[in-house]
């Protein structure tokens, strides 16, 4: 191999679509600008700028709640899982958890954990062990024979008494807006 006859694979480098270029290039007239208006026009800032007035979005209340430390977790059905027992990539009666599915190539990544869900039908006995499964998940298992261990989240003990003051205080406020009615 010599230095001249180094390239790229095909199609490594694509070349940018130069527009307004005519009709047969198929992004000639308009240049992939519609119609006439104001936004055919260069320097148009449209999106939310009211000419000064408090934009809607910004007229609007705020709404809802982003969870700071939300886990995102694993979701597998238990039909998915009698899948790959049936294909062979999960043996019955073997015990599963993200790693066996990981190697099994079910799962990708073992993310925050795992979460059975209970769509689909279990035959095979399988030892699930999970961070969360769905009622209906955890019968199915059970019912095929099998078993469920659901790994425990510790929390911490300033965490509970806060979360006990702050169900005591829900329930207290609950009271006296039923005292004030009668």
């Amino acid at each position: 191999m010599r230095l001249n006859e180094i390239n790229d694979n095909e199609g490594a480098r694509k070349r940018r679509v130069r527009i307004g270029r005519g009709i047969g290039s198929g992004c000639g007239k308009t240049g992939g600008r519609g119609g006439k208006g104001q936004t055919a026009r260069s320097g148009v800032a449209i999106g939310g700028f009211e000419g000064g007035q408090m934009p809607l979005h910004r007229r609007l209340p705020k709404r809802g709640f982003n969870k700071w430390r939300a886990k995102d977790f694993n979701e597998i059905n238990v039909g998915a899982l009698q899948k790959a027992v049936e294909e062979g990539k999960l043996k019955a009666g073997q015990s599963v958890d993200v790693a066996a599915l990981i190697e099994a190539g079910i799962l990708r990544r073992p993310k925050d954990g795992l979460r059975i869900l209970g769509t689909g039908e279990l035959k095979s006995k399988l030892t699930v062990t999970a961070n969360g499964a769905s009622a209906s998940a955890k019968s199915a298992i059970e019912k095929a024979g099998g078993s469920l261990k659901i790994i425990e989240v510790k929390v911490l003990e300033a965490d509970e008494v806060k979360r006990k003051k702050t169900a005591a205080k829900k329930a207290g406020s609950g009271k006296s807006s039923a005292k004030s009615e009668d």
